[in-house]
């Protein structure tokens, strides 16, 4: 029974352990968080689509335990990292975490294990960056590195990590045979790139495709709404077409860990290589501009924005989780704040946020804003409130 070790237990490293651990690999799930440590020994994660049961289950069988000390990777034949790779103040990649897991990786692990990194790169990551910090502090001259770059989208109902494809590269053909051999156990379809920078890029493509076109929407929805046309028939028209169209909806914008950073990775790597990203910079900018477009609508409804009572239903970044990373609401929220309206948020995914608890919905508002609608909720609660739906003609 191969050992596994997965740095990383969050949305992407902990359902990655899980499903190993589910095909029989001995799995240790390394975190730098003590508290949610404790709470994965318990059968708690704080993840979708990880049960307790399932946790507690795996926890039992001794597949799965969790665990802060990365020496605990020394007999793992496979090491994959899933660390955030989020960006600076200022936009630009921050590799912090990525550093301090690699660091880590090359003074624990053991001779001829497999080493594949999952977090986003910009290209050239992997073979310039992280492969230089693995040999600066391994004993071992030679090791195995590959690359695959996640694809979770928390809350999918269809799409999971075992029919989504996967794809992978590694360093050489055996790097790249062994990850092949390792996904195969649990994911229906493992697609080899040529080189670990197809890989990197790709994955960069995948998110950047997403940003322009929900920017796209959203501009587009503001179209629709000076012609007073609903968006939503609009889209459901074009659909029809059987062939190179594809749907994109409107929303406050976009969230989550992947969109809103993705892109500017890859505008990082094009502005030191000199190549031209105007798409994504336009991109960028409409989407920033949704929240002003919202508050004006709403200052047009109510004549005033100044001491107006205003419920935000849904704060996390899309429905039906409760995953605030990156949400856009926090933007749209900001912004009535800072024209004058009193702004409480309802949302039963998660309950508290930015030490504040979730509002109930009710009649007494003077308007409402649907962000982020959750299934099952009871609109009738607001009586005859004025509601805004981001989701619709703005």
């Amino acid at each position: 029974m191969q050992k596994v070790a997965v740095i990383g237990q969050g949305y992407v490293g902990l359902p990655l352990a899980i499903a190993a651990a589910e095909v029989g690999f001995s799995v240790k799930g390394i975190d730098t968080d003590y508290l949610k440590v404790r709470n994965l020994n318990k059968g708690i994660a704080l993840v979708e689509g990880v049960t307790f049961e399932l946790l507690s289950n795996l926890l039992a069988s001794n597949k799965y335990s969790a665990v802060t000390d990365f020496q605990a990777i020394s007999d793992s034949d496979i090491v994959l990292i899933c660390v955030p790779t989020p960006l600076t103040e200022s936009g630009k990649p921050d590799l912090q975490f990525l550093d301090h897991a690699a660091k880590n990786v090359a003074l624990n692990m053991k001779k001829n294990c497999l080493i594949i990194l999952e977090s986003t790169v910009e290209p050239g990551t992997t073979r310039n960056h992280f492969m230089k910090i693995l040999k600066t502090y391994s004993k071992f001259s030679l090791i195995n590195i590959a690359f695959s770059p996640e694809r979770i989208d928390p809350g999918n109902k269809k799409w999971n990590l075992k029919n989504t494809p996967k794809i992978v590269a590694g360093l050489d053909n055996y790097s790249t045979n062994l990850a092949v051999k390792f996904y195969s156990e649990f994911v229906d379809q493992v697609v080899v790139c040529d080189s670990i920078e197809i890989a990197e890029t790709a994955k960069l493509l995948e998110n950047t495709f997403r940003l322009v076109n929900i920017s796209f929407i959203n501009e587009f929805n503001i179209f629709c709404t000076k012609l007073e046309l609903d968006i939503n028939k609009v889209i459901s028209a074009a659909s029809t077409k059987p062939y190179g169209f594809m749907e994109f909806f409107p929303s406050v914008g976009v969230g989550g860990h992947c969109i809103p950073v993705d892109p500017l990775y890859l505008s990082n790597k094009a502005k030191k290589i000199g190549a031209p990203t105007e798409f994504i910079k336009l991109a960028m900018k409409v989407n920033q501009q949704i929240s002003t477009v919202i508050a004006t609508r709403a200052e047009t409804i109510l004549g005033s924005l100044v001491n107006k009572s205003i419920i935000v239903i849904g704060v996390s970044y899309k429905s039906n989780i409760a995953d605030v990373r990156e949400t856009p609401v926090r933007g749209l929220i900001l912004k009535l704040r800072q024209e004058g309206a009193k702004v409480s948020w309802h949302d039963e995914f998660v309950r508290e946020w930015n030490g504040e608890k979730s509002s109930p919905l009710n009649s007494k508002y003077d308007l409402a804003i649907i962000a982020t609608p959750h299934d099952g909720l009871d609109f009738q609660l607001l009586g005859d409130v004025p509601i805004i739906n981001s989701r619709g003609s703005i």
